[in-house]
């Protein structure tokens, strides 16, 4: 019976070491792909910002007094177009604020890539959206027709609602 014990005791130790050896080449495996999907990410962030700047730059340029700024850090990369009015009517005067941003989200646990896009138009949010895919499905056209499809939208809806 002890010898039987013993094999059994040595068999579960070496199932023991296998598995642990099993589950660090998996843990290893993962990082590697992880690499692989943070390399993805930033070759689709940094291609979309080039388009996402040329957008937004190209509404602004079509607005008198729009400024532009670059968008990058925390929140993402990308570009807005602001501008800051001064309406006086009636003898009172008021502020009214636009803004458009575009912006590709920094690269989290959930391994998407995600687009998110801002509209206000004289102190009203027009549109809040997001657009995200996982990062192996992603379709760079889709996002980037996005891009075109959220700035023009955001230029007719300025231009419907300014004066100028």
């Amino acid at each position: 019976m002890s010898d039987d014990f013993t094999s059994r005791l040595e068999s579960a130790i070496q199932r023991g070491r296998r598995r642990g050896e099993y589950q660090a080449s998996e843990e290893r495996r993962k990082e590697l792909s992880d690499e692989e999907l943070k390399r993805l990410h930033t070759s689709y962030r940094l291609s979309l910002s080039e388009q996402i700047e040329t957008a937004v730059q190209r509404v602004a340029e079509h607005f008198p007094g729009f400024r532009t700024e670059a968008i990058f850090g925390e929140e993402g990369w990308g570009e807005a177009c602001y501008r800051d009015d001064l309406r006086i009517e009636s003898g009172r005067r008021s502020n009214l604020y636009s803004r458009l941003e575009l912006v590709i989200r920094p690269y989290s646990n959930l391994r998407v890539l995600d687009l998110k896009a801002k509209g206000t138009v004289m102190n009203r949010e027009i549109f809040n959206r997001a657009h995200y895919a996982k990062i192996p499905e992603v379709d760079p056209e889709e996002f980037s027709q996005l891009i075109d499809t959220w700035a023009i939208e955001y230029a007719e809806l300025y231009a419907a609602k300014s004066r100028t």
